[in-house]
């Protein structure tokens, strides 16, 4: 269990694997993101600047969000956030990479007794079918900790 105090200003945590399909593109736009290039991969081929089918940023965030619970958060005392600063796309998501996180512990501001703020620096990188790694998504977490003390 990582508790606040177990966190150091310039740690880094590495994790993930998820493997982006073309089917979960289309459903998470279809529902949350109708714009043509997530919905229509031959419309999107053939018109875009994307050379086809993308994920939304927002599917971007929420499977990186995914990585960030199994691979981090679910280990750790974390109480939640009060939002993220520093949202950025830089790249798009293709079906077929598979994305990976890295997490810098940025800044450590004990709140009350019993809890702590995190700033946490989470960058998610694409590993294309080409082999090329990329960054696609970055942001900071404003992560609320316990504190071992209070414990």
């Amino acid at each position: 269990m990582r508790f606040f105090e177990d966190l150091t200003v310039g740690d880094i945590y590495e994790f993930g694997d998820y493997d982006v399909s073309r089917d979960e593109i289309l459903e998470f736009a279809e529902q949350y993101d109708p714009q043509w290039f997530h919905t229509d991969p031959e419309r999107a081929e053939a018109e875009s600047m994307y050379g086809g089918v993308i994920a939304s940023g927002w599917h971007t965030t929420a499977m990186t969000m995914r990585l960030l619970v199994d691979g981090f958060l679910n280990d750790s005392a974390a109480l939640g956030a009060k939002g993220v600063d520093e949202l950025r796309w830089w790249k798009p998501v293709y079906p077929g990479d598979t994305l990976t996180i890295e997490n810098e512990v940025l800044e450590l501001t004990p709140e009350t007794d019993d809890r702590g703020l995190a700033e946490i620096r989470t960058t998610t990188y694409a590993e294309r079918e080409s082999g090329e790694v990329e960054k696609v998504c970055s942001f900071v977490g404003l992560v609320m900790f316990v504190r071992r003390e209070s414990e």
